[in-house]
């Protein structure tokens, strides 16, 4: 669940707000109006992301640092760049620099609660007798991993060792690369990790190391139901479905109208008949789709 840095689009208010005031000091490199609409056109384009003016500091703080990487001397020189051949290199550190990935173990628990009492008790039922049946469960802005690692230790600890006849596949995906690299890694800080269950942390980790200090390593139990991919859910999509369960969590709220509906529907096209997709706690399909019920809390169930 990648959140980006920046908010949907701001009141009028906001829009008007100068961009070339910075009380109690003086800014290294001039950044103007038509440097920050230049940028925010493309993340518009590229990812669908409404980038609100009143988040010009932090887009200014997070894009200087990325000029001093680069030893470029100002934010024509950056600008001009992303123009240029060369800047489609340049484009995912873009993003990444202007992506605010806030994720946790277990976040939001009704939803994994739904899936084990009510998900996969379903497809247990649905495929009785089924020598091999297929789940399938997509966590789209998967973030760092703690999402897809939650719904692993979920369907682990369901099935149990019936999990082996299962042909069980989870499917992570972010527009985030470092993102990306982290949840392949599977590897946290060990005060990140309070929100999985004792028993559970127990069963499915194992004590390590990450800078210096003490860390948790997802097991390779889990690891082997996870494959991770970078992908940007408004750009073609690989895959071809259909997935029992589709976890898009707080990502929704920053795109724009158009790009909630395209996602949304095709969500609903990869989703199995009667399939569930698990939104963020301040998003709704109220007005976006009438592909799905309501099944709970931000649970919509595909009709």
């Amino acid at each position: 669940m990648t959140e980006p840095a920046f908010l949907p689009p701001a009141d009028a208010d906001d829009n008007a707000s100068s961009l070339g005031r910075l009380p109690g000091r003086a800014r290294e490199f001039r950044f103007e109006r038509h440097h920050f609409d230049r940028i925010a056109r493309l993340l518009h384009q590229l990812a669908g992301i409404a980038l609100a003016a009143h988040k010009v500091e932090m887009v200014y703080a997070r894009l200087a640092r990325r000029l001093r990487d680069l030893r470029l001397p100002d934010f024509d020189a950056y600008c001009a760049l992303l123009d240029s051949e060369e800047g489609a290199k340049e484009i995912g550190f873009l993003v990444n620099a202007l992506t605010t990935n806030l994720t946790s173990f277990y976040r939001e628990s009704h939803h994994f609660a739904f899936l084990e009492q009510t998900v996969l008790p379903e497809l247990r039922a649905r495929n009785a007798g089924v020598p091999k049946p297929r789940l399938r469960v997509w966590s789209a802005g998967c973030s760092s991993g703690p999402e897809p690692y939650s719904i692993a230790m979920v369907l682990a600890s369901t099935l149990g060792p019936d999990l082996r006849r299962w042909d069980a596949r989870i499917l992570a995906t972010d527009i985030d690369t470092h993102m990306v690299e982290t949840a392949r890694r599977g590897v946290y800080a060990a005060e990140g990790t309070s929100g999985i269950p004792p028993a559970i942390r127990t069963r499915y980790t194992e004590p390590a190391m990450l800078n210096g200090e003490p860390a948790i390593a997802m097991s390779e139990e889990l690891k082997r139901l996870i494959t991770v991919k970078p992908l940007n859910l408004l750009e073609r999509w690989p895959m071809s479905g259909p997935f029992d369960a589709i976890f898009c969590r707080n990502v929704l709220i920053y795109f724009d109208r158009q790009g909630r509906t395209q996602v949304i529907e095709s969500f609903s096209r990869l989703l199995a008949s009667g399939g569930y997709l698990f939104l963020g706690h301040s998003e709704s399909l109220y007005g976006v789709s009438n592909s799905f019920r309501q099944a709970g809390p931000t649970i919509y169930q595909k009709v």
